[in-house]
Parts: structure tokens; sequence; C-alpha cells
């Protein structure tokens, strides 16, 4: 290892506060997956718990690991690390169907007097029915990608701790929406997109090329902060954005053209149409969270 690497995981301490959160999450969502499956062990496999935990273990990873060390001087480790927040993170906790399974594994008196009062009430309701349709989600996620890497903004978050963190905030709630109108996570109603869903992921993927391609192909640094901040592995800020934009394009676009293409199979073969959950909800529309 290094001596800079060294440097960055000795300089690095434990966030309790995250850590306790993101384990108290994942004990409550462990709580309900295991009352829900039992009603219905079909749909809560295994795999979805799998898939719920290891979001949480990268959303820890990103942000309360050593790697956010090694993104505070390293613009191609906050890309990776945009990455996991953005496209990672997202996908795997929504296909733990978390909405269910973290309901039922509060206290039940939490439900009664806090939770359940609240998303009843029918403008909660309305509210969540309008930020989870395409056009918002689309626009709150790209809105949120390409602002906060604008200059200006990037530079102040990075030298400002608590905007930093509402920036990593804005990138995981809307990152969520995104991908909330692609999986539906149960018991969510199924808006049946069908090949609209292509242009949605196409175009996302044409932004984050926009982007990446200004990173990679621009003939100068673009961030002061890593002009002017430390740079303790000595690699120039225009080779470190190059590697940068290059991750962001690879990766992302990764993301958004491998489902783009089983969705298209899908849509094509025999058996396509709904999934399991938009299946059930076409079956039972007056189903409620607070009933299972």
């Amino acid at each position: 290892m290094s001596t800079e690497t060294q440097a960055i995981f000795s300089a690095w301490s434990l966030p309790f506060g995250l850590t306790i959160t993101l384990i108290c999450v994942s004990a409550v969502y462990v709580r309900g997956w295991y009352g829900i499956r039992k009603m219905r062990p079909a749909y809560f496999t295994a795999a979805r718990l799998a898939c719920f935990l290891s979001g949480m273990a990268v959303l820890w990873l990103a942000i309360a690991s050593p790697v956010d060390g090694f993104a505070d001087v390293l613009l191609s480790a906050h890309m990776g690390q945009h990455f996991l927040l953005m496209s990672v993170v997202p996908p795997l906790v929504l296909l733990g169907a978390p909405i269910v399974p973290l309901l039922r594994g509060l206290p039940r008196w939490m439900i009664k007097t806090l939770v359940g009062p609240v998303i009843t009430m029918r403008w909660v309701r309305g509210a969540g029915h309008f930020v989870t349709g395409p056009a918002v989600a689309w626009l709150s996620f790209n809105l949120a990608f390409l602002g906060w890497h604008l200059p200006i903004a990037y530079d102040f978050a990075l030298r400002n701790e608590y905007v930093h963190d509402f920036e990593h905030i804005c990138f995981l709630t809307t990152a969520l929406l995104f991908w909330w109108v692609i999986l539906h996570p149960w018991p969510s109603r199924f808006r049946a997109n069908n090949w609209m869903i292509l242009l949605y992921l196409s175009l996302a993927d044409i932004v984050n090329t926009a982007l990446s391609a200004f990173l990679a192909f621009c003939n100068r640094p673009i961030y002061q902060f890593y002009i002017s901040g430390p740079n303790p592995f000595h690699i120039s800020p225009l080779t470190d954005q190059v590697a940068g934009g290059v991750i962001m394009w690879v990766l992302n676009s990764f993301v958004f053209l491998v489902p783009a293409m089983l969705i298209t199979v899908r849509l094509m073969g025999p058996s396509g149409g709904p999934s399991y959950a938009g299946r059930y909800m076409e079956a039972n529309p007056g189903r409620s969270t607070l009933s299972l």
C-alpha cells in the first residue's frame, strides 16, 4: 500500500451516526421481510433480501468508508462515488421491494401513531404519484446530475461539508425516483410504459454521454478544487478529469443500455408484458400497503 493511500486510511474515521442509521434501516427491513415472506414467499425471496442489504452495504461503502477520502482528492474517485450513489444503490434497494418490509418492520405503535396517518393522507399519496411519474423522475434525476456537476456547484460542495452531504442526498433521492419508474417495486401501482421506457433510458444515456464526453475531451481542468487542492497522488488534474469522464461514460452507459436491451427483448418476446408486481397491482387495484 502506497504512503498516500495509507494517509487516507489513517485520516478516515468511522461515521457512527450514519453507520448506525444504515444498520437500523437494514434491521427494520429484515424484520419486515421475515414477516411478509410468510405470506408471499414466492415474491419476497432471499434474492430480494440480498439485494436490499447489498444496497445498504454499497451505500455505506460510497459515503462512509475511506472511498470518500479518495473522492476528496481525485475527481475520478469522485465520479466512481457518484456512480455508486446514482446507478448501483437505488436499483439494488428497489429490487428488494422495500416499501412493505420497511413498514412491517417498524414497531406497531409507530405505524399507528406516526407513519400510518401520514401515508394515508390524500395529498401525500398524490405527491408520491406525481414525483414517480416518468417525466418528473427523469427531469429530477438529470437536472440533479447536470446541476451538481457545474463547476460552481461542484467546487462549492467540495469546500462545504454540509453542502456536500446535501449533494449526495439529491443524487440518491432523485436516482431512487428515476429507477422507481423502471422497476415499480411492489406494491406501487404499475404503469404500462412499454416502449416509452426505452426512450426514458436512452435519453438519460445521452445526457450522461454529453457530460462525460465534455469532461473527457475538454482540454483543460474545469474544477478549481482539484487544481488548487491537495494532490497526494501527483496526478495532473487534466489526466484525472479525463479518467473521471471515462469512468462516468462507460459505467453509466452500461447501466442504462443493458436494461434497455433486456426490456427490448422482453417486449419483443411472446412472454412480454408487465412484471409480477405490475400484474398483481392490475389484479388488485385497491390493495393498500397498510393492509399488508
